[in-house]
């Protein structure tokens, strides 16, 4: 169940599934996306994940819990940035969900992410901005 507003971003892959999920689960792979930032997880359903790294001259460590994880095509999991300087508590946690379906070209993937609990569409259009940019990053680095 979503709370507040959902953002959502979608792209499609000219590559496979399985090498789409390869990219949001190899490390190497998630730091040449999401602006060089390590994550850290044994990528099980209700471990920890941490992303580690800088972002617009800050240092930060992100964290979350895996909700859900089915390979080749669903990962869920709930994530909070201190840097929102809002308090680590779970009211304050989005929940993002990557999508993974046949594209509408052969051999294609369909990549779609929601993150729920934006406060206004002003958030909400910023979360989608970001993701956007993030999936068609993580789209050029899975077609080459």
């Amino acid at each position: 169940m979503s709370r507040g507003l959902v953002a959502e971003a979608h792209t499609e892959v000219a590559a496979p599934p399985d090498a789409v999920w390869q990219a949001l689960v190899d490390p190497r792979m998630v730091k040449q996306y999401m602006m060089g930032a390590e994550v850290v997880s044994d990528w099980k359903r209700g471990s920890a994940i941490v992303w580690k790294g800088e972002y617009e001259g800050k240092t930060f460590e992100d964290k979350g819990k895996i909700l859900a994880i089915e390979p080749g095509q669903r990962l869920s999991y709930t994530h909070f940035s201190p840097l929102t300087g809002d308090p680590d508590v779970p009211e304050n946690y989005h929940t993002v969900t990557v999508e993974l379906a046949p594209g509408g070209k052969r051999g294609s993937t369909g990549v779609t992410l929601t993150q729920d609990n934006n406060d206004d569409a002003e958030s909400r259009d910023h979360s989608a901005a970001f993701w956007q940019d993030m999936l068609d990053r993580l789209k050029g680095i899975v077609e080459r």
